[in-house]
């Protein structure tokens, strides 16, 4: 995974954040995707249109996980999001 990549959420997705949890919809596909509480709070960082460096270092921050445990479960995420074009990701000039 290249952590310096912008990510931005694709314009087809709207997002619902119900208990803690959020649900994406992809208006094109009309398909539902569901994000747990980590999910969630790295939903809310690609919003604001972070890099993955500064999603990385802000997840280190908030929870208490090894760095390698943490970039696997944020790339397996991000792909995932990706494959169903939820996102897109774009190179750091």
């Amino acid at each position: 995974m290249n952590l310096n990549q912008i990510v931005k959420p694709s314009p087809q997705v709207i997002s619902q954040e119900i208990s803690g949890e959020t649900v994406l919809l992809d208006l094109e596909s009309e398909c539902y995707f569901g994000l747990d509480t980590v999910g969630t709070r790295i939903w809310q960082l690609i919003e604001t249109g972070s890099d993955l460096l500064s999603i990385f270092n802000t997840l280190l921050e908030e929870y208490e996980v090894e760095e390698s445990r943490l970039r696997a479960d944020l790339e397996t995420l991000i792909n995932d999001v990706r494959d169903r074009g939820l996102i897109s990701l774009e190179d750091v000039l």
